[in-house]
This record gives C-alpha cells, structure tokens and sequence, in this order.
C-alpha cells in the first residue's frame, strides 16, 4: 500500500489533472491524501460560491473514495503575492504528517500564477534530504490551463500514462458534483471534452483512456 498526495490550487484541479489516477490507487488500496491550497472563490465569483465550492470538492472526494482532503483558504489567484516560503512552509506540514510515496501536482509552466507557485512550493516541499522515501513526483496538465500557457521553451511533455479505462467514469461523476465549474462543450471543462481527451491520451499508448503525466524524479 503506497501513500498518495495530491496538491492542487483551486478546487476541481485534484481531478481535473489525475481525478482517475487518483480513483485507480484508491481502487488498488492506496490511501489517497488532496490537499487544496486556496478557497478558489474570491477573485471570481460573488460572496458565498467559496461554501458551495467547498462542498462540491467533500462530494467529488466521496466519489473519488479520497482518504482525507484538505481545504485551505489561502487567496485565489494571488498566491503570487505571499512570500513562497510561506507557502512551502505550509506544504512542508502536510509532508511531513503523510510522509507521502507518490506525489502529484501542477505541471509549473501553466498559464494560471497560483498552478505555478503550487508547483515550486511542492518540489521544494519535497526535495531529497527532507523527503527519501518519495518514490515518485509527477505533474499533471490542468485543461484550459496548460495548453492556453504561452511558453513554448518548456511544454508540457508528458512521460507517464495512466490508465484510467476502468475510472473515468468516477473522474466524470467526481467533476459533476462541482456544478460552477462544469462547462459547456467544447470548453475544456465540459464533461465531453474530458472524455475526449482521455481518449486522446489513451489512444496514444493504446488504452482507451488515460491520465498523462511529466516526472520530474522517480526512485525505483
């Protein structure tokens, strides 16, 4: 049994990059940890969508059969604006409490800042010396972030494919539950879509759906 954690800007973005990743190890009998780093609100929506949000990500956990979840309420979309020691300090709890094998977060070149600062404060959370025994630690794409990144230097260039034939559907009822964040097709957020693109991802290693993700260090 392997300890996974997921570290995830806003809510909906646990799912929306390794939600059937996340469902499989739970399914295989990992304990499955997410973690939330900003209440995903206040920079777009009227007052009071924070409490929805926050009840949507308690149901999609249930259907992802999630250990624990944890919801921070650090600001949306300006994490930018805290000094990133502050944040890593934060992270360095939920790691050392898990001591996590496998860790999953934001792919860092995205075109969303709080994705980004997720990202460095999680590799820095996590670098060698304070964290040993992490076998794996992966970054995801986040859809309608990671391809509307305008980077060409450093794409996303996914390494591992996951296969997720037998949960997409958890993934698919996981999204539903967060009904503000739900979009119409062809939205990347629209429920086709993400079918759409576990399907592409799968095509290419000859599954019928799949997660992909970058590794950035993997211990064997």
């Amino acid at each position: 049994m392997s300890t996974v954690l997921v570290l995830a800007a806003h809510p909906d973005d646990e799912l929306l990059g390794a939600g059937g990743t996340l469902a499989r190890h739970a399914r295989d009998g990992d304990d499955v940890h997410a973690v939330v780093l900003t209440e995903g609100a206040s920079s777009r929506y009227r007052e009071g969508l924070g409490e929805q949000l926050a009840k949507s990500a308690e149901r999609a956990a249930r259907v992802l059969k999630l250990a624990s979840l944890e919801l921070w309420s650090l600001p949306d979309q300006r994490l930018d604006a805290l000094p990133l020691i502050e944040v890593v300090q934060q992270v360095e709890t939920v790691v050392d409490a898990l001591r996590p094998d496998l860790v999953y977060t934001h792919f860092p070149g995205d075109v969303n800042s709080d994705h980004g600062v997720v990202a460095r404060a999680a590799w820095t959370a996590c670098r060698p010396y304070v964290l040993p025994g992490l076998r794996r630690f992966a970054v995801f794409e986040t859809p309608s972030s990671t391809e509307w990144a305008w980077s060409a230097d450093h794409p996303f260039t996914p390494s591992l494919h996951i296969d997720i034939t037998s949960t997409l559907d958890d993934k698919l009822e996981a999204m539903s539950c967060y009904e503000t964040e739900v979009r119409d097709y062809p939205h990347p957020r629209s429920l086709r879509a993400l079918r759409e693109r576990a399907a592409y991802w799968g095509s290419r290693v000859g599954r019928h759906a799949a997660e992909p993700f970058q590794v950035l260090r993997e211990v064997c």
